[in-house]
């Protein structure tokens, strides 16, 4: 059962004020995702505790690198459902992880961080594996 969304809001919130776009049904992700040219991430929102402590400060971080995904948007998993769904099956097979982040470029799945490699690790950790992907494809 997803949470009262005054709960989730400020999770929400967080990840727009960094400019990332909010996909909330299968058709914005399908439409988000289907556009082929250059590089795209989605951002698997959580309200789990390396969500808050490490994932969404990580992904902050990695934004401020002068090289980065094109576009980024994030589904709320457990919130929803429907989107997540749909978003997952982009990531071409790997099981579900809250949170991750999914790193495309030109339509194709390029990187994956799942949340085996976001617990246990600092803000600064995430980000820096997020800098180094986008170094890589972006």
């Amino acid at each position: 059962m997803p949470y009262p969304e005054e709960i989730v809001a400020p999770m929400r919130q967080e990840l727009i004020r960094m400019g990332v776009r909010e996909l909330r049904t299968p058709p914005e992700v399908d439409t988000f995702l289907e556009s082929q040219e250059g590089t795209a991430m989605v951002f698997v929102n959580s309200v789990c505790g390396c969500a808050a402590g490490s994932a969404r400060p990580g992904l902050a971080l990695s934004l401020t690198n002068d090289k980065r995904p094109a576009r980024v948007a994030t589904v709320f998993a457990g919130q929803d459902v429907e989107a997540t769904e749909r978003a997952r099956k982009y990531f071409n097979g790997h099981a579900p992880s809250s949170p991750a982040a999914a790193l495309f470029r030109d339509g194709r799945l390029v990187h994956l961080l799942q949340r085996h490699d976001i617990e246990g690790r600092s803000p600064q950790e995430v980000g820096q594996a997020l800098i180094e992907a986008y170094e890589q494809h972006c």
